[in-house]
């Protein structure tokens, strides 16, 4: 993964709290870790702790190359609910040594994406994190069974505190548990998934007997085993989904051959349906179709009279301006311009519109499993 910060050529309110708390007891972890020794077993978390580092105030970069468990965690039966996760979470991290309980979240935040191809025929996707201000860890992962991948996490959402930042060992290692809470983000194969909370609050609970999903465990899975959004749907169907922070979710996906869609579920069955713009109301045909605020209505309409003018053709600058008009001052925590094509994206933090953090997927990943 390349990284870089400098001039780049393409350049709704909400409040909540956080989607889990993860664990409280991974301080005494990392000191048990360096005291036994244990490197064989808890060496690649180190490793992966060790890269967090500080961007600026309130962001973080991370790396974990290596095996974080997912695989595990879907063989022992995923998770239906945020609490399960965190106890998974805190099993993986601390090796067994530590389990923990969890507590309820808050919720309510909007966002918006916006699907378009360029004159060359590269495929892009724009995507606005609108929340409160927070803190949040840009995850850079290149699993043992799993497509290499750069996600975004909101901080806070992990649970660990208001105040607190993966600064220092204890925090570092603690930051791992972001792995697991993407809320966007592209893989190799330039698979993007976003999440936008969805038009009303109708929890999914679906209960086939399936292997369960959480909606952030289900974007851990897009990206680390999907390459095309048919892919994405198919592999959907193979598990049951749980909402996360007790609300209705809808996922924009896309891929780099250009196709875009919304997968949403009402009554507990999923829908998808094909779309390049998705902001915070009901997309799918039916009972709930419109279903969401003014406001959300009102991004979208500006987001696809915008695409029709453009014929759905924009470059990577046009799709960043284009993200930056539905954009919220100290609303809009982050923005980012995927290149699914090219594998690169540019992350915008709390509109610094003029210089981007670059990300470029490393080509030696880009043929891995074909």
């Amino acid at each position: 993964m390349k990284c870089f910060r400098g001039q780049s050529s393409s350049k709704k309110s909400g409040k909540g709290k956080r989607i889990m708390v993860v664990i409280l007891v991974v301080l005494a972890v990392s000191i048990i870790i360096v005291l036994a020794g244990a490197w064989n077993i808890f060496g690649e978390k180190l490793k992966a702790a060790k890269s967090v580092r500080r961007l600026e105030d309130g962001l973080y970069y991370m790396e974990y190359n290596g095996d974080y468990g997912f695989d595990a965690f879907l063989e022992q039966g995923g998770a239906a609910s945020d609490d399960d996760m965190a106890v998974y979470i805190t099993k993986f991290l601390s090796n067994g040594f530590f389990q923990t309980g969890n507590n309820p979240v808050d919720k309510d935040f909007g966002c918006s994406s916006l699907c378009a191809g360029t004159v060359s025929g590269s495929q892009l996707m724009g995507r606005n994190f609108d929340w409160k201000k927070c803190n949040a860890i840009i995850v850079h992962t290149i699993p043992d069974n799993g497509y290499e991948s750069i996600s975004t996490c909101n901080i806070d959402f992990l649970g660990f505190g208001e105040n607190w930042k993966p600064e220092g060992v204890a925090n570092q290692y603690m930051a791992l548990a972001a792995i697991y809470v993407p809320l966007d983000g592209m893989n190799e194969k330039g698979l993007c998934v976003a999440d936008l909370i969805n038009g009303d609050e109708e929890e999914t609970h679906q209960k086939s007997g399936k292997t369960d999903l959480t909606i952030v465990s289900a974007i851990r899975l897009l990206l680390d085993k999907a390459s095309t959004v048919d892919e994405a749907v198919a592999l959907l169907c193979e598990y049951d989904m749980n909402s996360s922070i007790g609300t209705a979710h809808h996922l924009a996906v896309s891929d780099a051959d250009g196709n875009f869609v919304v997968i949403e579920y009402v009554n507990n069955e999923m829908v998808v349906t094909q779309t390049s713009v998705v902001t915070n109301h009901y997309l799918s045909a039916g009972e709930k179709y419109g279903i969401g605020n003014e406001e959300s209505h009102k991004r979208y309409d500006t987001l696809l009279t915008i695409w029709q003018s453009n014929k759905g053709i924009m470059d990577n600058r046009t799709l960043q301006e284009v993200m930056e008009t539905v954009s919220y001052p100290d609303i809009t925590q982050w923005s980012i311009v995927y290149d699914k094509t090219d594998r690169t994206l540019d992350f915008y933090w709390q509109k610094q519109y003029d210089v981007p953090y670059h990300f470029e997927l490393d080509a030696s990943y880009k043929e891995k499993g074909e």
